[in-house]
């Protein structure tokens, strides 16, 4: 269970920094251009995927490519979401996100559906309409409104899982390589979006936010890689894994949020990550 802690750790280093961002004038989207050449470093570090042998043919090079776009604007999101609404609002987002591919599986791909999964994706869903900030906002909170950030969010790490399932489909090249050609494709795109912003005179280089992104990029991949060590180490037992890698996520960034950064949740936001932690022990362990 030490691969699930450090994972759980690293995922929720990563909104800290997201949190951190705006206090210490780190630009979040410049930050993630950084993150993904370390993540795909880190990625040949620890996997030595034969990059040389790499064959494309086949390959599932259009969901490559929209992983690639996808990836790091919903990083930039996740930053937005995190300063509007806060860790424990952004992190629940993220971990009730698996009830999209659920959802996905049994309308798309036709899979059986027990009752005991249905009742946890209900209950999923009354989490996701109790943790919305429904109290009245004011000043900019309300004219932005906020709540849509945490609800892309959801969306978005709903489609990336789905993709990544896709992608997990495909035996003819490793998840392990697929990994590091989307972590060099996101690099590429956001470099060049970086790029755009500069000629543009939009936003310009900062050694800051290069070393920023630096220490991103090695708690992204971390929480990655971890979780990935959970599953090996623990081969029969992946709804362990997969309930307490998000359920971690959601009671840690609870308490980071709440005691490290003062977030204030009402009685309904409180419910919420209850539910949200039976929802996800339900599906867990539905079968």
């Amino acid at each position: 269970m030490i691969f699930v802690v450090l994972s759980v750790c690293c995922s929720v280093i990563v909104s800290v920094f997201l949190k951190l961002a705006k206090r210490y004038e780190i630009d979040v989207p410049q930050a993630v251009v950084w993150n993904y050449p370390v993540a795909a470093l880190l990625t040949v570090l620890f996997y030595r995927p034969r990059l040389s042998d790499i064959d494309i043919s086949g390959a599932p090079v259009s969901t490559y490519l929209l992983l690639a776009i996808l990836l790091p604007s919903l990083f930039v999101i996740l930053g937005m979401s995190v300063r509007a609404t806060g860790i424990v609002r952004t992190d629940l987002a993220q971990r009730l996100s698996l009830f999209i591919p659920v959802v996905m599986a049994f309308l798309l791909f036709r899979e059986s559906v027990s009752e005991m999964k249905l009742a946890g994706i209900i209950i999923g869903f009354v989490a996701i309409v109790c943790t919305i900030p429904w109290q009245k906002a004011t000043g900019k909170t309300a004219k932005s409104a906020s709540w849509l950030f945490p609800l892309a969010v959801f969306a978005g790490m709903g489609i990336i899982d789905v993709l990544f399932k896709q992608i997990a489909l495909y035996k003819a090249l490793p998840y392990t390589t697929s990994l590091f050609i989307i972590f060099f494709l996101a690099f590429v795109f956001s470099l060049v979006v970086f790029i755009l912003g500069i000629s543009a005179g939009k936003t310009k280089f900062n050694w800051v936010n290069l070393f920023c992104g630096l220490i991103l990029g090695f708690f992204n991949f971390g929480n990655i890689l971890f979780y990935l060590r959970a599953h090996r180490a623990l081969p029969d037992n992946p709804s362990i894994v997969f309930s307490a890698m998000n359920i971690g996520v959601i009671i840690l960034g609870a308490i980071t949020g709440v005691f490290l950064f003062k977030e204030r949740l009402s009685l309904l936001n409180k419910i919420g990550i209850v539910l949200a932690v039976v929802a996800i022990l339900v599906i867990s362990h539905a079968g």
